[in-house]
């Protein structure tokens, strides 16, 4: 039993090293060629996945899960902290139609086209539309950082990622419930159930966020301020925890704790000396979730899948990208007349939405958990993540430039945007 333990052990540190040696190569190459390091370390857990068999870690593995469920949970806080709540007061109606009715409009649409293309019964349809539906601030945060564009458009794409992740995975487990018979869910009872997993989420992430930033943050009484980036970890992950033990969304706890934690001024708290030390922390933590997750989900792409349904899973993408998305975003932002979205803007926002960990995680999530059919989404998951990074995320400078939208060094801010 020893020996057995003492070799499992061996195993997870040599598959760690080997992803984290694999994923520095990766990333160093992505910044050479100006792509998204998501989309290299994909072909890289081909490479050493399918390719030299160097990692075989299946999806129901407990190492898969765990991963899957940390790295989601910390790359969510992470969305959630940089998110600024002063920046969204003109745009948050548009937001919030993003974040809810935007995803359940996406979700429908990769539904049916999934339904008609592939013959996916029609729940198992609405799931494969949950798994996808929402951005990715992982990679969009990043791409935000190398081109400089107007800072509503940039708020707007950055929030709506973070708030329609926890909504999509909210969905998605409400969608799962009812593939595996754990739930009996009708329109009705699933309209409830959504509502109280994500306000009893939105509830928890409040309580903990509040109190885990006050003890850390405040002038006298934060006792855990010399430990503010390990509080912010306990923060992500005890949220997450927290949500699940309460049967509501964990995912939207941690997220919702993520704003509180990057919001601490709002509440008269102040951490500006440990802003630095917290970013980078949560830099690194991040880039590590990636590379975990992406270069997982390449090692266990199956081919086979992928081959046998790869012209359908194809087309629901080019509908994903080019039909759902454009009237997703129409659908919530031309009633907001406060926000004054000019069509450049809302032209952008068509083409930025890439698809990555959060779907990623779900689809793994999905296939460890025995649901039918899980090899065709995975199959449609991997074909939207890896299109919408290397042709939207490698794109989204030459587009913003194209647009007029982004501000060159020195630049001002156009009147009448925030």
């Amino acid at each position: 039993m020893e020996n057995a333990v003492s070799l499992h052990v061996d195993q997870v540190l040599l598959l760690l090293i080997l992803i984290f040696g694999v994923g520095m190569f990766s990333g160093k190459l992505a910044s050479w060629l100006k792509l998204p390091d998501v989309a290299l370390f994909m072909i890289a857990g081909i490479v050493v996945g399918r390719g030299f068999h160097w990692v075989s870690e299946t999806s129901t593995s407990f190492t898969n899960q765990f991963i899957l469920i940390m790295g989601s949970a910390l790359i969510l806080f992470d969305g959630g902290r940089n998110i600024r709540l002063s920046g969204l007061r003109r745009v948050w109606v548009t937001i919030a139609l993003l974040s809810v009715p935007g995803v359940l409009v996406t979700c429908a649409i990769v539904a049916v086209i999934a339904h008609w293309l592939l013959g996916l019964p029609w729940l198992l349809a609405l799931l494969l539309g949950a798994i996808i539906c929402s951005t990715d601030p992982a990679t969009l945060i990043p791409v935000f950082k190398q081109v400089r564009i107007r800072t509503k458009v940039r708020e707007t794409v950055e929030s709506e990622s973070a708030f329609n992740d926890a909504t999509g995975s909210i969905l998605t487990f409400s969608l799962l419930a009812a593939v595996l018979g754990t739930e009996h869910i009708t329109i009705g009872a699933g309209i409830v159930r959504f509502a109280e997993t994500a306000l009893g989420g939105l509830a928890v992430g409040c309580v903990i966020g509040l109190v885990l930033t006050y003890i850390t943050a405040h002038l006298k009484l934060g006792f855990l301020r010399d430990y503010a980036t390990i509080a912010m970890i306990v923060t992500a992950l005890g949220a997450y925890l927290a949500g699940e033990w309460l049967h509501v969304s964990g995912f939207m706890a941690t997220f919702t704790a993520g704003l509180i934690w990057g919001n601490a001024g709002t509440f008269k708290l102040d951490m500006q000396d440990k802003l630095h030390e917290m970013s980078h922390f949560s830099e690194n933590i991040t880039v590590i979730m990636r590379m975990l997750i992406f270069i997982l989900l390449g090692s266990q792409v199956d081919f086979a899948a992928l081959w046998k349904y790869g012209w359908a899973s194809l087309g629901i993408i080019v509908v994903f990208m080019f039909v759902a998305r454009p009237l997703t975003v129409l659908i919530c932002t031309l009633p907001d007349r406060r926000a004054k979205w000019t069509w450049n803007e809302i032209v952008f926002m068509f083409w930025v939405r890439e698809t990555g960990v959060i779907p990623a995680a779900l689809s793994g999530l999905a296939a460890g958990l025995g649901v039918p059919h899980s090899d065709i989404i995975a199959s449609v998951t991997f074909m939207a993540v890896l299109l919408t990074i290397v042709f939207q995320a490698s794109s989204t400078a030459w587009v913003a430039r194209k647009l007029g939208l982004e501000l060159k060094p020195g630049e001002a801010e156009p009147d009448g945007h925030a």
